[in-house]
């Protein structure tokens, strides 16, 4: 896990959004539960410096998300760092540092549950150190540590089964795609046809008349613009056609109206329209 400090927030941009979040009283007159005699006590968890919290809100920018995290747990000590990310894989998931298991520990009994957003936080003890706390309580370590950490990346890459399933689904729809486009070519001559332009919005959309030179980073630079980008994908098949997929609809509209008709090449105008669901 790589440390990522969370950036600040500009003030305009936190208007509506709750950011100075104090952390949960106890209870008064709270009777705790009384667990029978005879059941068997549940194992405890081994504490360490860093909480894995889950069941975040996905719809709160991962900035204002970070900062939200970083003081709700503040109270309980130093935050050495607040880690999220907005990609399949850690999407409504964060980690929290700390500077000692028992700073963690207090904030997990007390903050667990907490409804940040209107989600109550499911949090336990990371099963590993983070690299922010091995290099304030372990530098000479560091390097070691972070190397260990991408090589169990490397080697879980393709076994990951989130990851496993997403790129079946991808391949699938790139499959069918091509598929499509084949049985069209033997009608129209290689006309590939075009969506129709009043499809219902759709967070993926479908880029034509793109110059044949045209790569990805390219499109990544000039999408990436407007926020929520998620993935560009280029077909091999077809160099003048591509899918733009973003978060949710309205990110992908808002980069639709402004980029439609847009010269990336300074002649041909791009024809984006959203693709069929």
């Amino acid at each position: 896990m790589a440390e990522i400090a969370a950036p600040p927030i500009a003030m305009d941009a936190m208007q509506g959004v709750q950011t100075n979040i104090v952390a949960p009283a106890p209870i008064p007159g709270q009777t705790p539960a009384v667990v029978p005699a005879d059941a068997a006590p549940a194992p405890e968890e081994v504490a360490s410096e860093t909480l894995y919290i889950q069941n975040l809100n996905e719809k709160i920018k991962i900035p204002v998300l970070k900062s939200s995290l970083r003081g709700l747990f503040k109270s309980y000590g130093e935050v050495l760092d607040v880690v999220a990310h907005s990609n399949l894989r850690m999407r409504g998931q964060a980690f929290v540092s700390f500077e000692s298991p028992e700073m963690a520990k207090k904030a997990l009994k007390e903050v667990r549950g907490f409804p940040l957003y209107s989600k109550p936080m499911q949090i336990s003890f990371a099963k590993t150190r983070s690299d922010a706390v091995v290099r304030k309580l372990d530098e000479g370590s560091f390097d070691a540590h972070k190397q260990q950490r991408l090589d169990h990346k490397k080697a879980t890459r393709y076994t990951n089964p989130i990851k496993r399933k997403y790129r079946q689904k991808r391949l699938a729809a790139d499959d069918a795609f091509k598929s499509m486009v084949r049985g069209q070519s033997l009608q129209q001559n290689v006309n590939v046809q075009m969506p129709d332009e009043y499809l219902p919005p759709n967070k993926i959309l479908f880029l034509q008349n793109l110059p044949e030179t045209v790569t990805k980073d390219q499109l990544m630079a000039l999408f990436s613009q407007y926020p929520n980008l998620y993935e560009v994908r280029l077909i091999p098949t077809k160099k003048d056609i591509a899918f733009v997929e973003f978060l949710d609809e309205q990110s992908a509209t808002v980069a639709k109206d402004a980029l439609h008709n847009y010269k990336l090449d300074g002649e041909n105008k791009i024809k984006i329209t959203f693709a069929r669901k």
